[in-house]
């Protein structure tokens, strides 16, 4: 993959903080007793696709909420039109993605503790 552009960069940047804050006030950063927010927004070369990583915090049905989104995909690229017209030339396309790095990281945690325990008894710590 090659490396972002400076301007990839700044249109990623901006697209962040303008979903973020869209999300909020769409009520889209809490579903279902759970957190949602854009882990990253990685941009296409030529500018036209946007893919929004989010993170699930304690979301029971992480698909349920993926879909919520892309049925409110009008919704939020209109809302993104208005407010990013004077910056970008045409709005790229939005494509969410479920960012799992979280779930990730709790699981390689759960493994090490599993591990601790199961190696405590045995090599008797120092």
């Amino acid at each position: 993959m090659t490396k972002e552009t400076k301007r990839q960069k700044q249109v990623a940047g901006l697209l962040n903080e303008e979903l973020n804050d869209i999300f909020r006030r769409m009520g889209l950063n809490m579903i279902d007793g759970g957190m949602i927010s854009i882990s990253s927004v990685k941009i296409t070369p030529d500018l036209f696709e946007a893919r929004v990583y989010l993170s699930m915090f304690q979301v029971k049905d992480t698909q349920a909420v993926l879909h919520k989104f892309e049925e409110k995909y009008k919704e939020i690229r209109n809302e993104l039109g208005k407010r990013v017209r004077h910056q970008l030339r045409s709005i790229p396309e939005i494509k969410f993605f479920i960012d799992d790095t979280l779930d990730y990281v709790f699981k390689m945690e759960e493994l090490f503790e599993k591990i601790k325990k199961e190696d405590g008894g045995v090599s008797g710590d120092k």
